[in-house]
């Protein structure tokens, strides 16, 4: 009986994606499968101490265990809060004229004519 399994380890940035196919032994977490793959050489700046990690788009622990077919991702840091990025967004539409100043949704053409 074979104790291994096939995974994926996938990491991209804005100029290039790297997705490694390996076996590793079945009993593997996340974080030896990524460390056991090498891509830590390959892409320096990954750092496992402030990276999210996932298995198929759902973020998980370093300590979670695989199971054959799984594609470990490791996510970049965000560079801008969506939060705050929305914030301004709707903060500029209001000063624009394009939303309205109560209820932030867009302004009603025929109410804007009738005043």
């Amino acid at each position: 009986m074979d104790n291994k399994i096939t995974i994926e380890i996938a990491y991209a940035t804005p100029e290039q994606q790297t997705l490694l196919e390996l076996d590793v032994p079945a009993n593997f977490d996340v974080e030896h499968a990524i460390k056991f793959s090498g891509i830590l050489a390959k892409h320096s700046e990954i750092d496992l101490a402030n990276n999210k990690v996932g298995i198929w788009s759902r973020t998980c622990k370093l300590s979670q265990g695989l199971v054959a077919g799984d594609r470990i991702e490791i996510y970049r840091p965000l560079i801008a809060d969506p939060k705050e990025v929305r914030k301004r967004r709707a903060e500029k539409a209001i000063e624009e004229g394009r939303a309205d100043k109560v209820t932030g949704g867009r302004v009603n053409p025929r109410k804007k004519q009738a005043e």
